[in-house]
């Protein structure tokens, strides 16, 4: 349970909400700021606005997967109005407090450097990266569909990169019936695509890339589709980009090639809200009941 501890919701989108109701069950004190406009009420919670007091008295403050921009914006879709941790926002956090996000830009890093506060990056853990990779490789199969003319079974798939993300998504094609090939670039990811059945090819492997493609799928955040590679590829190809924004391709030459291209970070939060948001909260009030079971220990 997390009777007695209060943890503070800073805007967020769909997924939050999941996380946030999760919180009211094990009684936690829950307190939000930019969730005036969903659609559901939410229960068992205090609506606050963003200021140095609110933010005082958080044991855990739990942000956005997008975290804040190095402005220090936060994404409030539930809410018209607008959210920036200011300096003296930050200088309000307490150094024993939780800050809890997905992905942690610049200024959030330094920010937790300087003022000691406890940063945890969600997406770089494995737990919620394994569980991510399942809406993820179900969204990008979805993509797929509606943007060809043809089945999965028995066409032509490229998936670049055998993390986490691409481990799933080939296993996934692979089910339906595709023709698997894996770009890597270490030889343990070599071996495992041998093992799988998969056929594996290194990624700086120019010439590989002609010949009939149906679909490539990208998971690494680099530049790896390059015009040298879209140039041999065949003009119904469809590229389908899973990294981070700004992704690994050229969407650029793509376009002007006439092939589809299309960037797909985040797509948990897209296709599949709920079960990301049950990810997320699970992962969350895991790691808030252990942080506190231990301090309590140490008392």
């Amino acid at each position: 349970m997390l009777t007695g501890i209060t943890i503070i919701f800073v805007g967020g989108d769909a997924r939050q909400i999941e996380v946030i109701n999760k919180c009211t069950e094990l009684d936690a004190i829950v307190k939000v700021i930019g969730f005036d406009q969903t659609q559901v009420p939410l229960h068992g919670v205090t609506h606050e606005t963003l200021q140095i007091e609110v933010l005082a008295k958080a044991d855990v403050i739990v942000l956005p997967v997008a975290g804040c921009d190095d402005q220090g914006k936060v994404i409030t879709p539930f809410s018209n109005l607008e959210c920036f941790l200011s300096d003296e926002l930050f200088g309000a956090i307490r150094k024993e407090a939780l800050v809890f996000t997905g992905i942690a830009k610049k200024l959030l890093k330094r920010k937790s450097e300087e003022l000691g506060f406890r940063l945890i990056e969600l997406m770089e853990r494995d737990e919620i990266a394994i569980y991510n990779s399942i809406p993820t490789a179900e969204g990008a199969v979805m993509m797929a569909i509606q943007n060809t003319d043809i089945t999965l079974h028995g066409s032509t798939c490229v998936v670049l990169g055998l993390g986490r993300t691409g481990f799933t998504l080939a296993s996934t094609l692979q089910a339906l019936g595709a023709n698997v090939r894996v770009g890597v670039r270490r030889q343990v990811h070599m071996a495992r695509a041998v093992q799988m059945g998969w056929k594996p090819f290194a990624t700086t492997d120019s010439k590989l890339y002609e010949g009939q493609i149906d679909l490539i799928f990208n998971t690494i955040p680099t530049m790896i589709v390059t015009a040298q590679i879209i140039s041999k590829l065949p003009r119904e190809a469809v590229i389908i980009d899973l990294a981070s924004a700004p992704g690994g391709t050229d969407f650029r030459f793509a376009e002007k090639r006439g092939i589809k291209a299309l960037l797909a970070p985040g797509l948990p939060g897209i296709v599949a809200p709920k079960t990301a948001g049950m990810i997320i909260a699970n992962t969350i009030c895991h790691l808030v009941m252990e942080e506190f079971q231990l301090r309590g220990d140490e008392k």
